[in-house]
């Protein structure tokens, strides 16, 4: 097994590294969807608890 600070030396490795600690995944566009969802939901629960009110 290589020892890890020749790995961490190598160019590749340190890119690769850097990039995947900038990318946070897809934890913004699920917070966006799941808000939407969620507002949605409400909405279409008033939109229909209205109509039975008359």
């Amino acid at each position: 097994m290589p020892d890890i600070t020749t790995l961490a030396a190598h160019p590749g490795i340190t890119e690769v590294l850097a990039v995947s600690k900038g990318d946070q995944g897809p934890g913004a566009l699920l917070r966006t969807v799941l808000l939407v969802g969620i507002v949605g939901v409400v909405l279409v629960a008033w939109f229909l608890l209205r109509g039975y009110r008359k």
